[in-house]
């Protein structure tokens, strides 16, 4: 829930007591003086479901601001930069502009003043001495949506609105195709079977027909988002999902024209998928897109399979723990031969890559291809799980190889 600050609020009280407090120590050089300003941005980004990220490069470049906010889906919001009281701010300025620091929404300041650009210019100069002054800074920077920003979450929302009704007609045309297409009908016969034979014997065929579904809807923007045209080709499901679709599609089913009302919110979805910078970056973006899709695709769902995910921090320290408990109890490491991992619900892999980061080089391959394991009910999670525990396993070892025990 956003809210619109106010000088009577408790956190401009605290940015004005933490001054107050570094001016009594005389405190006066920049690394000092910003806690100040970066408390206040770290509190105040939360109720705008904002965080704040100290000192992070940019995509493709070698500049960090002091702080980068960030919203929900990990897009980069605003930025913030400080200097001391010593420094000229405004020819430190235009030093950081020249040198490519972002102009579309940050505050300089320091701690006397505040300069806010948006959109390329110059938007406001304050006082930071005038609660006012600064409350009106901070309202008018988190207001700010840059217009492809603004596009992509139209998109979002739409999506989610257009989502249900797709997936009905994509449901229609598949059992439409299941009686009178023989081509479709023995290829989805057969995936059943494999299914059945290789996920679990009691699948339904109103599973399978689920998996089609998802498939279709969301292998774009995996593919696209994680710039991996191979992907299909090289998982397994995917590429056998693809053989039962290539036999639905014909005079029964033109699968670009079907989406094709889709074209807009896939496009909207891909630029700002590329503002992400690495693999980490795109698979929480890829993260939070899914979590909204169920929202819209299915609710029930949605709240059956809880399609929400562990915090990072949390994940750390359930690894670190069961590590730490591995060792001191019965003296085997993560990598030791006969300790298998198994992940019954891996979502989108978080655990199983926070584990393989932490095995060491001589006993990863082993634990790869032999003792590490997870399973994924769902289909566009597992798509994610695949993408993100190969990408890992490519980082440390600098060759790709699918991962077999998902």
């Amino acid at each position: 829930m956003t809210s619109t600050l106010k000088p009577t609020h408790k956190v401009i009280k605290d940015y004005y007591d933490t001054r107050s407090r570094l001016g009594e120590l005389h405190v006066k050089n920049e690394m000092g003086l910003r806690i100040a300003f970066q408390n206040l941005l770290s509190t105040t980004a939360k109720t705008h479901k904002w965080q704040l990220v100290p000192e992070e490069a940019l995509p493709g470049k070698r500049i960090h601001p002091d702080g980068t906010l960030k919203d929900e889906f990990n897009i980069r919001r605003g930025y913030w930069e400080a200097k001391d009281t010593r420094d000229d701010l405004e020819k430190e300025i235009q030093s950081k502009i020249r040198k490519g620091y972002p102009t579309d929404n940050i505050i300089f300041e320091d701690s006397r003043t505040a300069v806010l650009y948006q959109d390329k210019n110059r938007a406001m100069e304050v006082n930071l001495d005038d609660p006012k002054a600064l409350v009106e800074l901070l309202n008018r920077f988190y207001a700010y949506t840059a217009p492809d920003i603004e596009e992509f979450n139209q998109a979002v929302d739409e999506f989610k609105e257009h989502v249900p009704e797709l997936a009905k007609g994509l449901l229609k045309k598949i059992t439409d195709g299941y009686e009178k297409n023989k081509k479709f009908k023995e290829a989805f016969d057969s995936f059943l079977n494999l299914c059945r034979t290789s996920l679990n014997p009691n699948i339904s065929r109103a599973a399978v027909e689920e998996m089609l579904v998802q498939h279709l809807l969301t292998e774009r923007l995996i593919r696209r988002i994680f710039d991996n045209p191979d992907f299909t080709r090289r998982n397994v499901i995917a590429a056998e999902v693809e053989k039962v679709i290539d036999a639905l599609t014909g005079e029964f089913f033109d699968r670009r024209d079907f989406l094709k009302s889709l074209d807009r919110f896939y496009m909207a979805i891909e630029n700002a998928g590329r503002l992400q910078g690495d693999f980490t970056e795109k698979q929480h973006f890829l993260n939070t897109i899914y979590e909204r899709f169920f929202q819209g695709y299915s609710v029930k769902v949605a709240d059956t399979h809880g399609i929400v995910y562990t915090p990072q921090p949390i994940v750390d320290f359930m690894c670190a723990s069961v590590a730490h408990v591995l060792e001191t109890e019965f003296g085997k490491r993560l990598g030791s031969p006969g300790v298998n991992i198994i992940d019954p619900c891996t979502g989108t892999g978080n655990f199983v890559v926070n584990l393989l980061n932490r095995i060491s080089g001589r006993d990863l391959d082993r634990v790869y291809r032999e003792q590490l394991f997870a399973n994924e009910v769902m289909l566009m999670p597992y798509y994610i799980a695949a993408l993100n525990i190969e990408h890992a396993y490519y980082e440390k070892t600098g060759k790709y190889e699918p991962f077999e025990g998902l």
